[in-house]
């Protein structure tokens, strides 16, 4: 499956008081499970399956955020949308049905716009579900120590040990 997938990485930098994540890229995967109806239960089972956990099914905060404790993985349920990434003003992302990011911890985001039926699933690595929600409020000094001490996970939220998170996160 790993080979499969076609998957972009996008290395983030400060944006304002959003800190993202300067080791780690974002990646977008595309039409992770192209031909599959029930998205949303596709993505919590291969979630579950690989040890990603805390799974939950909704949209994404319509401000900008990120999560110092914990890296992210947002499954598109439904829907199609544009994701600001990496603070105010920095790079969209357009988004569908099948499509699926994964977030570093300290990355920033936010719904820019969406479909009416956008919905994405949600999850976090193993010992990572107790995540917090940062906010350009926060210090990004303070933050960036949290951010520093996340764990890499053990497995690609789809693609298990050999997928393509841990291709572009271990060498990173």
């Amino acid at each position: 499956m790993a080979q499969s997938i076609n998957t972009t990485p996008h290395l983030l930098q400060p944006h304002g008081k959003i800190p993202n994540n300067q080791r780690l890229p974002v990646l977008v995967y595309q039409q992770v499970f192209p031909g599959h109806h029930n998205l949303a239960d596709r993505f919590k089972e291969a979630f579950a399956q690989h040890n990603w956990r805390g799974s939950w099914v909704n949209g994404v905060f319509g401000y900008h955020h990120y999560h110092s404790r914990s890296h992210e993985v947002l499954g598109v349920a439904s829907g199609a949308a544009t994701l600001l990434l990496g603070g105010p003003g920095a790079d969209e992302v357009q988004v569908q049905a099948g499509d699926m990011l994964v977030l570093p911890a300290g990355t920033g985001h936010c719904l820019k716009s969406a479909s009416d039926d956008f919905k994405v699933v949600g999850a976090y690595p193993a010992g990572q579900e107790h995540y917090d929600v940062c906010t350009e409020k926060d210090d990004p000094e303070e933050k960036k120590k949290n951010i520093a001490q996340v764990p890499l996970p053990e497995t690609d939220p789809v693609a298990g040990k050999q997928g393509p998170l841990l291709q572009h996160w271990r060498h990173s």
